[in-house]
């Protein structure tokens, strides 16, 4: 990642600032999503409010005691304010103004500003629209979290063996991310098997992987702060039987197919039709049962996302998921997942690695 005090999140806040100046002239913007926080500022606390003004030199970070020291290493260009009571603190050393804050905040939070300052108004993703084109450094990240994730997953297969549990799976998976360079999960890790594995979220248990399950793990690497997510299907100690085999392959050719679509330019809702095209021609359309991809950055989900109701086009620099699902309640499922970056020739997937339906243990 590029160092901070490189004038990149400062080059973030001016663009924001461009953005408000166009919807709520004059106001300042109370940024307290600690996502949107970092984004700004390069500060990965855990309890912080960014006030963005619109004359640069007024831009105030805040923070407790706890992070004297880190706030002054990530976010060396701004002005910090150390106080256990951030929010108050911070807008009272920020002075008097009329304020926007994100519809994240808390509505007793929303409701103490009022009282304390007249007139709030809440102001809707202008730094999200920001975050869904990622910069050079962020892409880096991304693609060092992906490599990570699929190097682990490539190890993770090797070791599975009929009798492990799902939560062995998915604690040995997350040991593996760590030994190969992540600082964390992405999220928490998803492995179900069985008749599990028709469960989209299923949460790991003690379910022991029996000969022919199928095997859903869904999981992916954080590094510097930017998350992975990557889903492959298995097949455990057999051969997989002609129905599993079936909405493998259906779900691998609408991946694929929708994945190639991941353009500039290109509608949304007309990628998702995609996918759920070629699984409802297979049968199964009503066993597609989510939408078919979201963006990924500093959070697991980000805008945009690619769904039935989707609105919008994509842009070059989005980083975005593409997850076509089959289940069948009860007998199995069956998800294939890549995180992909949008570009002009073609997208650029970085979650590369086999999407066959392996045999394992």
């Amino acid at each position: 990642m590029t160092a901070p005090g490189d004038g990149r999140h400062q080059r973030r806040r001016d663009r924001l600032r461009q953005l408000l100046d166009a919807s709520a002239p004059g106001r300042r913007l109370i940024v307290s999503d600690l996502a949107n926080v970092r984004y700004l500022t390069g500060f990965s606390g855990s309890n912080a409010v960014l006030v963005v003004a619109p004359q640069p030199e007024h831009d105030l970070l805040g923070t407790d005691g706890r992070y004297r020291d880190q706030v002054v290493a990530q976010a060396p260009d701004l002005p910090v304010v150390l106080d256990r009571d951030t929010l108050h603190a911070t807008i009272t050393r920020s002075g008097a103004a009329a304020y926007s804050v994100e519809t994240t905040m808390s509505v007793g939070d929303v409701e103490h500003l009022r009282d304390e300052h007249g007139l709030v108004e809440v102001c809707a993703g202008l730094v999200e629209q920001l975050r869904r084109i990622k910069e050079p450094d962020e892409l880096e990240a991304l693609e060092r979290a992906c490599t990570v994730t699929a190097q682990a997953f490539a190890a993770l297969a090797e070791e599975i063996r009929v009798g492990d549990t799902e939560l062995a799976l998915a604690r040995r998976l997350e040991q593996l991310f760590g030994e190969l360079g992540a600082e964390d999960r992405a999220f928490d890790s998803i492995v179900g098997s069985g008749p599990n594995s028709a469960i989209p979220h299923h949460e790991p248990g003690s379910r022991r992987l029996q000969p022919g399950d199928l095997l859903v793990i869904d999981a992916g690497a954080r590094v510097d702060g930017y998350h992975a997510d990557m889903t492959r299907t298995f097949v455990v100690g057999a051969a997989p039987t002609e129905w599993q085999a079936e909405i493998h392959a259906a779900v691998a050719r609408a991946q694929r197919e929708a994945g190639l679509a991941y353009l500039p330019g290109a509608q949304a809702r007309d990628i998702d039709a995609v996918a759920r095209g070629i699984v409802e021609a297979a049968g199964f359309a009503d066993e597609f049962t989510h939408g078919l991809g979201h963006g990924v950055g500093l959070e697991i989900h980000e805008a945009p996302i690619i769904g039935t109701r989707s609105t919008g086009t994509l842009e070059p620099d989005m980083a975005i998921t593409v997850e076509p699902g089959v289940y069948l309640t009860g007998r199995g499922g069956v998800r294939i997942e890549d995180t992909l970056v949008v570009a002009d020739a073609g997208p650029r997937i970085l979650t590369e690695a086999s999407r066959d339906l392996v045999v394992v243990g």
